[in-house]
């Protein structure tokens, strides 16, 4: 059932488990079809206000389910609209003479309402949504992934205290709630892991970054108009030498993002010598040459720079050149150790390195503990070894992700446990370690100080205990204990 539909949408997009009954038919004189034109949407915000909205609004999506869910979303998020005023957009979206044809609902009309619900959305939301437009059709798109690459791109500021990261993860929860984009994967704590576009949403977004030049996709599902003037993000979705070959025909001297899947064949020539990029996601691109990545290095504005899943090997001395970067994404890769010219990136706020599935590790340069890479706030799939200990002064560190504890000597563990005891006394929230003996669990037992504002803690190895101060630790809601064979 439409109503069905419509209320198990809004209350997913209001967020609140205690929504009331969204339709509440109203007691009148006259026939049943007076009292359904009564029959009123009630989104329940607060005990105080409780905004309506006419079934028109409903009778309007004539019962396809995409526009249903897109206008729950719509609604959910405009509370403060009167009912004179939904019936007024009920009138504009559509025409009298058509609002009693039921189901009967044209393409154009649907296209219409979703594009009111889309244009309907706050400026700085709306940028971010037209970054949808690089990913291909039916693509699974990582929240982290996307949140990270709007920050690159400067889409997003700190806000009453926030920091760019919760800015950004408020923005992408305002674009499910809105139905724009759609749950796929939720981890352990609820949190959106990866999302979908709808494809009839998906058009319409392609359609919008086509007509203001934002992105210009290459071997897209839908044909873009190849872009008159200069080319500002481009996303290369079809390997397909024909399509490469169109490529190197437009006007690539501002690109400053660059986004491929598949392959590296189908990037035209030079497409590393782009100065002004600030973008650059090859994530699962194969065909990596190591002359790429000295070519990459030359890209000085660069932000962002995934290498996630690549067939690249070794990162040179010459990522020293790299002074603007902020993400590093190196994860499932045959890198396993970072040059130390590393050190030189003081900006640099995510590394991203080791497997998770195999438990490698990223090794440090030991001159991180010299040159204060204080900008780090997420160090994940790393592996500890005897000249990497002191990282106590990472003082803004959010998340450590340990996969591997090279650690011989009792003293180089207390250390460690030391730094960690000291850095969740200030920004460590989320604590991942992975020790293959039971040494280190042990010392992190005795910890004298708990670790308070942990929010997330897994463990895993042999443990076979957990620590007594995990009852104390007030903002924990998420805890992983795997224990392997003793």
């Amino acid at each position: 059932m439409p109503e069905e539909l419509f209320k198990q949408a809004f209350k997913e997009s209001n967020g609140r488990e205690d929504v009331k009954d969204l339709f509440e038919v109203v007691e009148s004189q006259g026939n049943s079809e007076e009292t359904s034109g009564k029959l009123m949407l009630q989104e329940s915000i607060t005990p105080q206000a409780e905004p309506k909205v006419p079934v028109e609004v409903l009778k309007m999506c004539g019962g396809l389910p995409l526009v249903i869910l897109t206008m729950a979303g719509h609604v959910a998020c405009s509370s403060h609209k009167s009912p004179e005023e939904w019936i007024g957009l009920c009138k504009t979206l559509i025409p009298e003479s058509k609002k009693d044809r039921g189901s009967d609902l044209t393409q154009e009309e649907a296209g219409r309402i979703v594009s009111h619900c889309y244009n309907d959305m706050p400026p700085e939301i709306k940028t971010c949504s037209l970054y949808l437009s690089i990913f291909p059709k039916g693509h699974q798109i990582s929240r982290k992934r996307l949140t990270r690459q709007w920050i690159a791109e400067g889409f997003v500021n700190e806000k009453q205290g926030l920091s760019m990261e919760d800015v950004a993860e408020t923005y992408f929860n305002h674009l499910i709630r809105r139905k724009i984009m759609c749950p796929v994967q939720h981890s352990s704590n609820g949190r959106v892991k990866t999302c979908v576009v709808h494809d009839m949403i998906l058009e319409h977004i392609v359609s919008k970054a086509s007509e203001e030049n934002f992105i210009t996709v290459v071997g897209g599902h839908w044909l873009m108009h190849q872009p008159s003037s200069k080319v500002r993000r481009l996303s290369l979705q079809v390997c397909d030498s024909k399509r490469a070959k169109d490529t190197e025909k437009m006007n690539l001297s501002h690109v400053r993002s660059l986004t491929a899947f598949e392959n590296l064949n189908q990037l035209p020539s030079g497409s590393f010598k782009f100065g002004i990029v600030q973008v650059l996601d090859l994530e699962g691109c194969k065909g990596f040459k190591q002359q790429h990545i000295k070519e990459i290095c030359d890209m000085l504005l660069l932000k962002y720079l995934s290498l996630r899943r690549t067939d690249t090997k070794l990162l040179p001395k010459s990522i020293r050149k790299l002074e603007n970067l902020e993400t590093l994404d190196v994860r499932e890769t045959d890198i396993i150790e970072l040059p130390m010219a590393m050190c030189n990136l003081e900006w640099l706020v995510n590394i991203l390195g080791g497997n998770k599935k195999t438990h490698t590790g990223l090794k440090l340069p030991e001159d991180l503990v010299k040159k204060k890479m204080t900008a780090l706030r997420i160090l994940s799939g790393i592996e500890i070894t005897e000249g990497s200990v002191e990282i106590h002064h990472l003082i803004e560190l959010r998340k450590l992700t340990i996969y591997k504890l090279n650690l011989i000597e009792d003293e180089k563990l207390k250390e460690l446990s030391s730094c960690i005891e000291y850095l969740c006394g200030y920004s460590l929230h989320t604590l991942i370690i992975d020790d293959i003996s039971s040494r280190f669990h042990k010392l992190l037992c005795e910890m004298s100080s708990p670790p308070k504002f942990l929010s997330a803690l897994k463990l895993s190895g042999k443990v076979i205990r957990l620590p007594d101060w995990i009852a104390q630790l007030d903002a924990l809601n998420k805890l992983t204990h795997s224990v392997i064979a003793l």
